[in-house]
């Protein structure tokens, strides 16, 4: 990690009485910090835009913003691709508000993001840089509102409108939106609203403006479609790129090999090592979402989760909460993915392995923000094992197997921790709190041993002697003695052992009482417990369990 040059410019005039946040002390990494060493005042912003940019604590451009902004200030196309979390939307707010004349009343700069989400943020960011402009009026229009709230509003002047494709194309078909002014049309997450779900919506759009316009494209990742794009509505763009390595330097990656049913158990483990501030959750499917956020609920954790399939006023509640910290943990779909920058998370959790590299890259990008520190482990089952050499493959990188402690150094802000500390590997075992520990230290079943097997350095302990043939029969006569003593069984109590023998177990929903005929609760669910001690499944009817024990006797 480098640190930032010093700067022996004296304080400008214009910063007295403004109020600039406290300065962030921590480390940055190389691919946030300025190249050419590049001062805000050096790219002839109005003064009142730089009192914004002061206040929000912009203390130099970033590489992105160095790049792009001047450009952006000469009305020249631009296809700019950048990390995640690299400062991409104050890269276009910034010229956007620069161009912006507040003696129009018309709509000037249209900026359009793939989320409702990312929408509330970008528009957040345009009002906070531009708060000290006189009378500018920024908007924010997304689907899943009400459209009358939208027309009462553009009745009043509006300078910025920041949006969702669908809604803003619906408002201008209207005539409610005039475009006609539009001289700033800016795509963020380009790839994704380039997409074909979205490209006719965005190419109707462009019907609305001027023909002399400026487009302006930002992305981390940008697919072979965006070259037709390129080619049928910007005129001889300027292409940034910034992309040396595609994934964060900051944020560092493992995975844990774990079977479906014990993701839970591993991930209540990583909770309990770990030191969160904030943490996001990835799931492949909404429904998922809702049964892993109500799981880490019950294991006692607070716990957030926010899909597609909400209403947007829950959304958005859901949003804003978790960004202020009322929430340490945050389960969601990939609806999160794309822009949501939330400085507080740390650590990226995918529960649910991502199918695509472009996914993937957009998921750890969570954390790691603005060249701090970030975690990124995902939890794999057999069927992903593909997936993830596909993914390393695609995207240059290697994400390496849990070790048996995490250095709190890789994703805390300035920790130091002792060798003894950190964060212990998620074991692989259901019942990590009963596994032995052979002498080598590594628990049996957990990662770690997965890996000292594969390297040949596991030790494995010595099994326990069976019986012999003289024990089985004293065993067996003792529980003849015992059985006497208690007198026959009767033809319900003799039923009920028989089925008994057949599925021993305790479900995670049915409760004890397996195997009685009477009572409908022969089914063993996926969480029973055999005989053995450990956990073990089992495919019941109703009239009795039919289960098994994983190394234990059912």
């Amino acid at each position: 990690m480098s640190t930032p040059v010093p700067s022996n410019r004296a304080e400008p005039a214009w910063k007295e009485g403004l109020k600039a946040p406290p300065k962030d002390l921590r480390p940055k990494t190389q691919d946030v910090q300025s190249r050419a060493n590049t001062e805000w005042e050096d790219m002839f912003l109005r003064r009142e835009l730089l009192m914004g940019i002061f206040e929000e604590g912009f203390e130099s451009p970033s590489p992105i913003q160095e790049a792009s902004i001047p450009l952006a200030l000469a009305k020249r196309d631009i296809l700019a691709r950048a990390k995640n979390g690299t400062g991409k939307t104050a890269a276009f707010v910034i010229p956007s508000l620069q161009q912006v004349s507040t003696d129009s009343n018309k709509i000037q700069a249209l900026l359009l993001v793939p989320t409702r989400e990312l929408a509330l943020q970008t528009s957040q960011v345009a009002k906070n840089l531009g708060k000290h402009i006189q009378g500018l009026q920024v908007m924010v229009s997304t689907g899943g509102t009400t459209l009358k709230d939208d027309i009462l509003r553009l009745s009043e002047p509006v300078h910025v409108l920041v949006g969702t494709p669908g809604r803003i194309l619906d408002l201008a078909s209207k005539g409610v939106a005039d475009l006609s002014e539009c001289g700033v049309f800016v795509m963020d997450e380009a790839d994704k609203l380039l997409s074909p779900e979205f490209t006719p919506i965005m190419e109707s759009l462009l019907s609305f403006l001027p023909a002399e316009r400026q487009v302006m494209l930002f992305s981390a990742t940008f697919p072979l479609i965006v070259k037709d794009f390129k080619e049928k509505h910007m005129r001889k763009p300027h292409e940034i790129n910034l992309m040396e390595e595609l994934t964060l330097l900051g944020v560092t990656q493992y995975y844990a090999f774990v079977e479906e049913r014990q993701k839970v158990h591993c991930l209540n483990t990583l909770f309990s090592k770990l030191q969160i501030n904030q943490s996001i959750i990835f799931c492949n499917s909404t429904n998922r979402v809702e049964l892993l956020a109500k799981k880490i609920t019950e294991l006692g954790y607070s716990c957030f989760y926010s899909h597609a399939k909400m209403l947007q006023s829950h959304r958005n509640r859901v949003f804003h909460d978790f960004r202020n910290g009322v929430c340490r943990n945050l389960v969601c779909s990939d609806l999160l993915t794309r822009g949501i920058d939330i400085q507080a998370v740390n650590v990226v959790i995918n529960f649910d392995f991502p199918k695509n590299s472009e996914t993937y890259l957009h998921r750890i990008g969570r954390s790691g923000r603005f060249g701090h520190l970030g975690l990124a482990i995902n939890l794999l089952t057999y069927e992903d094992r593909f997936n993830l050499y596909t993914i390393e493959q695609e995207l240059g990188t290697e994400i390496m197997p849990i070790p048996p402690v995490i250095d709190r150094g890789l994703y805390v802000a300035g920790a130091a921790p002792p060798p003894s500390t950190g964060a212990v590997v998620a074991s692989s075992s259901a019942n990590v709190s009963r596994t032995a520990t052979p002498g080598n230290g590594t628990p049996i079943g957990s990662n770690a041993a997965m890996i000292a097997r594969a390297q040949g350095g596991y030790t494995a302990p010595a099994a326990s002697a069976p019986q012999t043939n003289q024990q089985q029969q004293q065993q067996q006569q003792q529980q003849q003695q015992q059985q006497q003593s208690n007198g026959p069984p009767t033809h319900a109590q003799q039923q009920q052992q028989n089925y008994e023998g057949q599925g021993q177990g305790q479900g995670q929903n049915q409760g004890q009482g397996q195997g009685n005929p009477h009572r409908n609760q022969g089914r063993g669910g996926g969480g029973g417990r055999g005989r053995g001690g450990h956990r073990g499944h089992g495919n019941g009817t109703p009239r009795g369990g039919t289960g098994h024990g994983a190394n234990g006797r059912a």
